[in-house]
């Protein structure tokens, strides 16, 4: 095969009979994995916790604007109506200009957004802004994943993405911890509210991250000037030949007419249900169980995500070594609905963070695990708009979910009816998830 790479003036050439060798395959992908997953994931855990720190920030500013449970429901959840209406058309628009360009874009323009929540005085306010962040946010994450399949074929991604998606515990593990600090240290502080210094200080990492995107990142692998000219043409001969196994529409009426896409949407819009229920209360669950202080509450929502981050690389490991996808998505899904469904029958703190955390490990590796089906049947635009279609039908959850357990609470006093919701739901997604084709993802 004729390269079609300019020669990288990174490392000198190596030899085809290198190249084709397991150590130099091995090694060509260990140093592609460092030099792109943790930043991706340090990119990842500033935009989710520019997006969840709303659930600490309730913590005092319900009291502060008097705002119901219902509103900060809504609220929380109209971040993925923004979310929903532009995430396709992103995901399309990043396969076209380069991944570079437009996740700065993306980190840019949410990091300023988020700043903003310092000016929330009114519901139409917090709705219009949580709307906007959904927006500005919108492509990120599917943007990734759709970035991932660039370097990685389907057989490695299992791994790459439960990596990648580390940085939702982490950014619970973190940003618990931080936005608790913040809350309890900084009331007052140049006249702001604690909520008001939590929304100002957490835009800054994306901001910069943002800036660095566009010196950093490369679009795929023809211009990655750190790899060598034989460590592109074996990632390049991989992914093309991952590809040719994949399908790849020729019209729109046969991209939405495939019933394939509508069950994995399905199937994470049970995930992401879940996932929200988690995040979006959390706080208030572990407040509720007889925690006060915001510092206190911080440090022990760490606890289930520090669970959760031993949990994904694991099961990560394990769908790629024995090339099975569905049971390694549904385990952990029924695992969740065991930690869900058991918090109301035990009220104190050390129960709660036990069943968090088991809660936590489940539907956070399957957040990360549900992504090696789509990626395993799906190539090129298909790929960019299928991921984006996928994430974008699935994540309105991320708008039911906190809306319907915000009101559920309300209308019963309690958390339990809200509880019940997503463990009826999560339940039904881990059974669909055996409707979708074996042979169709276990590779």
């Amino acid at each position: 095969m004729k390269s079609t790479y300019a020669a990288s003036p990174a490392a000198p050439d190596n030899s085809v009979a290198d190249s084709d060798s397991p150590t130099f395959e091995a090694q060509t992908y260990a140093k592609v994995s460092r030099r792109i997953i943790p930043f991706l994931m340090l990119c990842y855990l500033g935009a989710y916790l520019d997006r969840v720190n709303v659930g600490f920030a309730k913590l005092q500013m319900l009291n502060d604007l008097r705002f119901s449970e219902t509103i900060y429901g809504l609220g929380a959840g109209i971040f993925f109506l923004g979310y929903f209406l532009f995430e396709v058309p992103s995901n399309v628009i990043l396969h076209k200009v380069g991944a570079r360009t437009w996740l700065a874009r993306i980190m840019l323009t949410w990091a300023v957004i988020s700043a903003s929540f310092i000016f929330v005085k009114s519901p139409t306010t917090f709705y219009v802004l949580r709307f906007l962040l959904g927006v500005a946010e919108a492509g990120f994450a599917p943007g990734v994943i759709l970035y991932l399949t660039y370097w990685y074929p389907s057989a490695r991604r299992a791994k790459a993405l439960s990596i990648f998606f580390m940085a939702i515990p982490l950014a619970g593990i973190l940003g618990g911890p931080l936005s608790g600090w913040i809350m309890h240290s900084l009331q007052g502080v140049m006249s702001l509210t604690g909520w008001k210094w939590l929304f100002l200080l957490e835009a800054v990492p994306s901001l910069l991250l943002g800036i660095v995107i566009l010196f950093y990142l490369d679009n795929g692998i023809a211009s990655a000037k750190w790899l060598t000219d034989a460590e592109k043409r074996l990632l390049a001969r991989n992914v093309e030949g991952d590809n040719a196994h994949k399908s790849a529409h020729g019209s729109i009426g046969a991209f939405i007419g495939d019933r394939r896409l509508w069950l994995l949407a399905a199937i994470y819009f049970c995930v992401v249900l879940g996932q929200y229920g988690l995040t979006f209360w959390l706080p208030t669950i572990i407040r509720k169980a007889g925690v006060s202080d915001p510092l206190h509450v911080g440090l022990f929502t760490a606890i289930p995500y520090l669970c959760a981050i031993v949990a994904l690389p694991l099961i990560g490991m394990s769908a790629d070594r024995l090339r099975e996808r569905r049971l390694h998505l549904a385990i952990p899904m029924l695992v969740s609905v065991a930690g869900f469904a058991m918090l109301p029958l035990l009220g104190s703190v050390g129960a709660s963070i036990t069943l968090l955390s088991i809660a936590s490990a489940g539907i956070l590796a399957a957040s990360s695990q549900f992504w090696s089906l789509p990626t395993a049947m799906l190539g090129g635009v298909s790929a960019a708009a299928g991921i984006a279609a996928v994430n974008c039908f699935a994540n309105l959850a991320g708008f039911f979910s906190p809306a319907i357990v915000g009101w559920l609470n309300d209308l019963t006093g309690k958390s339990t009816a809200g509880l019940i919701f997503i463990s009826l739901a999560v339940t039904l997604g881990a059974l669909l998830v055996f409707l979708v084709p074996a042979k169709s993802v276990n590779r």
